[in-house]
């Protein structure tokens, strides 16, 4: 039997992956990584990347409409088989450079997903692996949907991947993905549909930034059903049909193809936890305060499988960092994480950061709330964007921030100055004496504190 034997044991290879590796491996350490997927990791190969990749045409697409009777002539549309080949350009190299940097840097490299034996020994690619430490940093999956008719489902990688955009599409689920999708399809020239559980879609954000969201997506084509319950999914001819409950009635539609993007799901069951002692939930591995198994000393977990903070991807490299400090350093580094903020890649874009309205009025009782919607703004008129707001929650005692909620065009990139003052501990009032340069989006934060 071969048997091989490392210092660390790293578990999957998107960033917080590389960044145990390359810092472990800088160090003298033995290291080895393995994936059972192209290296990279799932926001460089099949997630964030991609997405930003695809969403810039339809971006030109949005910007052209909305002038259309101002000084546009004519709207451009989107070759969507060109787009996918410039995508791929930019993206299909991520592999094969990811592999020859952790080559260069000496670590030992699996194409498989390995799967424990007991506590500090796994099995991959037919070798007995033993291990002082193992990094779990696999990521999360599409979470599975128990309908009948399942497996005729496609996820979010086959839509990153697609060939050419049919005529309908319809997405289960009403989450960023969801969401994102349906906007980059709606403009490329699909119809598309949405159906979910819930009243409203992305639960997480605000309901009346929602809200004007949601009118905005109907505006542009997107039908809604909401309330609904997928019951089956069967394949006709050329389409698909979906068979679902909507407030109590059974009815049906027929869609060229069909996408669960009812969200994602730590990607765990592969490595027979229970042989190796790893305490885990729904919500990933679980962990303390040093990113350590809190039933196995040997293992460690970062990124998106842990059961730590939020799936985002700026905390994966944060959280690789502090994993190989308590590797190197028997447990010197608590992860300390900031606040985050959050954002929807919909066009209008929904940002968030800190405290949501009610959660912020339960916890410190007295709060200003600063809400109001603003197409009639300069920004907003100068491009005929239709659809700008923003909910601002502050601290009546302390004027401290507490919460900060914007739709439109780049309100991913001006909640990261909302951010940025709430980890400064900035009041409200000396974020509004800032100078920022005008006539930016930016600035517009004076105004809305």
């Amino acid at each position: 039997m071969k048997e091989k034997t490392y210092d660390v044991f790293i578990i999957g290879s998107g960033g917080s992956g590389q960044t145990v590796a390359e810092i472990c491996v800088k160090n003298g350490l033995n290291v080895a990584i393995a994936d059972n997927t192209i290296y990279g990791g799932t926001c460089a190969n099949r997630g964030c990347n991609p997405k930003k990749i695809l969403l810039g045409a339809t971006e030109a697409v949005e910007l052209a409409k909305n002038l259309e009777t101002h000084d546009i002539v004519t709207s451009p549309e989107i070759n969507w088989k060109a787009l996918q080949k410039f995508k791929r350009s930019l993206i299909e190299a991520v592999p094969p450079s990811t592999e020859s940097k952790l080559e260069d840097l000496g670590l030992d490299l699996y194409h498989q997903s390995p799967h424990f034996i007991n506590e500090n020994t796994l099995r991959v690619e037919g070798k007995t692996v033993h291990c002082k430490h193992i990094v779990i940093a696999t990521g999360q999956t599409p979470r599975p949907l128990n309908i009948e008719g399942s497996s005729l489902l496609k996820t979010s990688n086959d839509f990153l991947d697609l060939k050419r955009m049919p005529k309908h599409v319809t997405f289960i689920g009403a989450g960023y993905i969801g969401m994102e999708f349906a906007h980059m399809a709606a403009r490329a020239g699909s119809q598309v549909t949405v159906i979910d559980h819930g009243k409203r879609p992305l639960k997480p954000f605000d309901p009346d930034l929602v809200a004007i969201l949601t009118k905005s997506s109907k505006a542009l084509g997107i039908t809604f059903k909401f309330k609904s319950k997928v019951l089956k999914i069967e394949k006709l001819r050329k389409n698909h049909r979906i068979t679902f409950n909507e407030n109590g009635k059974t009815q049906s539609l027929k869609s060229r193809l069909v996408f669960n993007t009812s969200g994602r799901i730590p990607a765990i069951d592969k490595l027979d936890l229970q042989k190796g002692n790893v305490a885990h939930s729904k919500q990933g591995i679980s962990v303390n305060s040093y990113l350590q198994n809190t039933s196995n000393p040997h293992v460690y977990a970062c990124g998106d499988v842990s059961d730590h903070g939020l799936p985002l991807t700026p905390l994966t490299g944060k959280e690789g960092t502090i994993v190989a400090r308590n590797i190197l350093n028997e447990n010197s580094s608590k992860i300390n994480t900031p606040i985050i903020p959050s954002a929807v890649f919909t066009l209008p874009q929904l940002a968030s950061v800190g405290l949501s309205e009610t959660a912020a009025k339960e916890k410190y009782g007295e709060v200003i709330i600063i809400h109001e919607s603003v197409p009639n703004w300069y920004n907003a008129k100068r491009i005929n964007a239709r659809a700008y707001a923003y909910k601002i929650i502050i601290n009546k005692k302390t004027k401290k921030i507490l919460g900060a909620h914007l739709l439109g065009p780049q309100a991913a990139e001006t909640i990261n100055i909302f951010t940025m003052a709430m980890n400064a501990d900035l009041s409200a009032e000396q974020l509004k004496s800032t100078i920022f340069s005008y006539p930016t989006w930016c600035y517009d934060i004076k105004s809305m504190l």
